[in-house]
């Protein structure tokens, strides 16, 4: 199964160090069968695309524990056992554990953020917890930093990647 796991630049640094993406249970997002049904208009490549797009929100609340970590979203995109995947609908209809290592040979790609993002992603790591608490600003603050595309890289371009950020 594709899973999306939120992420940061020092976390990206651990897993070229370790060959490892963090210690399992990993909080990531996946085509779950919750967010097929409601999003029953999509097709695989648009539900792919929203299970991305919730990581890296995700991403936003791992940068906002780590304040000196550059504020750049980050997602891995990894494929693992589906044996390994268990939902979490009470996170949200994306949401999934995964109870396994993700060793970096699973890993199939990385997407960042470019760093003219910074600016708008550094407002919406402080407004996104009260954007999810129902702030009209705060929402406006998240969406202006998920108006940047990600950058895709493949999993080798990993280390080229960090040197350059």
């Amino acid at each position: 199964m594709r899973v999306y796991l939120p992420s940061t630049l020092p976390a990206l640094r651990r897993l070229l160090e370790t060959g490892q993406v963090g210690d399992p249970p990993l909080p990531a997002f996946a085509v779950t069968g919750a967010l097929r049904e409601w999003y029953a208009e999509g097709d695989d490549e648009e539900l792919e695309y929203a299970a991305l797009q919730l990581a890296a929100r995700a991403s936003l609340r791992l940068l906002d524990v780590d304040p000196d970590a550059p504020p750049r979203r980050v997602v891995v995109v990894a494929e693992v056992p589906d044996a390994a995947v268990v939902p979490a609908p009470a996170v949200d209809r994306g949401a999934v554990h995964v109870g396994d290592p993700v060793a970096m040979r699973l890993v199939r790609s990385l997407h960042v953020d470019d760093p003219a993002a910074e600016e708008d992603v550094r407002v919406a790591v402080e407004s996104v917890v009260a954007a999810e608490l129902g702030s009209e600003d705060a929402a406006f603050a998240v969406e202006q930093a998920e108006g940047h595309e990600l950058q895709w890289y493949a999993s080798q371009e990993l280390g080229p990647l960090l040197e350059l950020s």
